[in-house]
């Protein structure tokens, strides 16, 4: 980094203005890059400096190192002043070396096509894990918005006009073709760097929907939507993680896939890039089924399910006995082991859930019973079909279902032909429902017997420590 003299003649300091100015290395060879302009600067410091010291950026090294020289003050008009062309550079200088670390410049630059684009398909998709890590959004927004406000331009020497959504959008599709490469090379970077377990492995689905047709994309598709809109297209996005959290692997399903479909191809996936290790599977009651049971005993795998609720019921003598172990504060757990002693059954008690299923249970009963008191005094006070009281209170229901097994409802025709509406609270489900909120139940095939060779997987599991992960 160096001064450059910018005006006048070498003999004369008239007009004379100056830059800072760094020497950079490009593909075309090193240049220089103006820092800043400084403009004139004052006359009492210009007259000690002689100007080959200037030209060799003397005055800049003496400026910094040397205490000799004392301050030089200029009086500025802060009115005056504005702020032009901010970059962010903190956020993205960090981002850079974390992806360094990572190892992903020297994976892209050998997994990705070189090719006869104008830009290297390897420094785009830098610019992909730069801006997903800073700031998480479209491609759109970056090419738009975000690029021209950070310093990527500068640090990867990358011209904003340079980027655009074609671009960005062409990458990610030559980065899809590297997806399982990519999968097993930060696995073994994070090996390296976090000491993970892989002893453990979370599953489950989740969807993500589009405004519009998506009449491009083949799985876009309706289904079960978790956003509450059936109305609009969707694909399933299936995501194994690690029991602190770190992503393994991820695969992307047609929009109407159910979940209980998608075990044996993750698990087969899993299993074929990073082989077939003593590990457990962690997934909800929404992946459960008999066939994924057996699928995942058929080679010894181990696995933590939820069980459907129905199942609860089995267990009811267990929930009334005081014997559970806790957790942490708020979970209490109880291991219960099945008939024939191949499977161990998980009771859990949550604090936070009891709460919350307290608090939906009593809105819908409330709701379902002022609901069937204003039709029964509706019909008492005129005369109502009997058809149009059972579409109404069948509405009802299933409007607040989680209440509706509170009521015994009967639906009776009066002499004259009207609807008489008459119903009763059902105590035996009332107690039912209050005792079982908060609570739910796993099933698993760790037990005493299969864990003989590895005492310390049983003692955890024993210590239901691995069961808290389910709440």
């Amino acid at each position: 980094m160096y001064l450059r003299r910018c005006g006048g003649s070498k003999a004369s300091q008239t007009n004379t203005y100056w830059q800072l100015v760094e020497s950079v290395r490009t593909e075309s060879g090193p240049r220089q890059r103006v820092v800043s302009y400084l403009g004139a600067l004052s006359a009492p410091v210009c007259d000690e400096i002689p100007v080959d010291e200037w030209e060799r950026g003397w005055y800049f090294k003496r400026q910094i190192f040397e205490e000799d020289l004392g301050p030089s003050w200029q009086e500025i008009d802060t009115g005056r002043v504005r702020v032009e062309r901010m970059r962010d550079f903190g956020a993205v200088w960090l981002a850079l070396q974390i992806a360094d670390i990572l190892g992903l410049r020297e994976f892209f630059g050998k997994a990705l096509p070189i090719g006869q684009a104008e830009i290297g398909w390897d420094l785009v998709s830098r610019v992909l894990v730069t801006c997903r890590l800073i700031a998480p959004s479209s491609e759109l927004h970056i090419a738009e918005c975000l690029y021209e406000r950070t310093a990527l331009e500068d640090l990867l020497g990358l011209p904003a006009d340079k980027i655009n959504d074609d671009r960005l959008y062409r990458s990610l599709d030559k980065l899809l073709v590297c997806k399982d490469a990519l999968e097993v090379h930060l696995k073994k970077r994070f090996e390296g760097l976090f000491a993970i377990e892989y002893d453990l492995l979370l599953y489950d689905v989740t969807s993500t929907y589009i405004e519009g047709e998506g009449a491009r994309n083949e799985q876009m598709k309706r289904g079960y939507s978790r956003d509450h809109r059936p109305d609009c297209k969707q694909v399933c996005i299936a995501l194994v993680v690690t029991r602190c959290g770190m992503p393994l692997g991820y695969e992307v399903f047609d929009g109407n896939t159910t979940d209980v479909t998608t075990v044996e191809q993750i698990v087969a996936g899993v299993e074929a890039r990073y082989g077939k290790a003593d590990r457990i599977w962690v997934m909800d009651r929404g992946m459960m089924s008999e066939d994924n049971i057996e699928f995942l005993k058929e080679e010894g795998r181990r696995y933590i399910l939820g069980a459907p609720r129905a199942t609860l019921k089995k267990f009811e003598k267990e929930l009334l006995k005081d014997d559970w172990s806790k957790i942490r504060d708020g979970l209490d757990v109880k291991l219960c082991a099945s008939e024939d002693g191949t499977e161990t059954f998980i009771l859990c008690r949550s604090r936070d859930r009891q709460a919350k299923e307290k608090a939906m249970h009593e809105k819908f009963e409330k709701q379902i019973e002022d609901g069937l008191t204003a039709m029964a005094a509706g019909c008492q006070k005129k005369k109502q079909s009997v058809a149009t009281i059972n579409q109404r209170i069948g509405a009802l229901l299933a409007k607040n279902s989680r209440a509706r097994r509170l009521f015994r409802v009967d639906v009776k025709t009066r002499e004259d032909g009207g609807a008489e509406v008459v119903w009763e609270k059902v105590e035996a489900q009332r107690r039912w429902s209050e005792l079982s909120e908060g609570c739910y139940l796993l099933r698993s095939n760790i037990t005493k017997a299969t864990c003989k060779n590895n005492r310390a997987i049983f003692c955890r599991f024993q210590s239901s420590k691995i069961c808290g992960l389910m709440v």
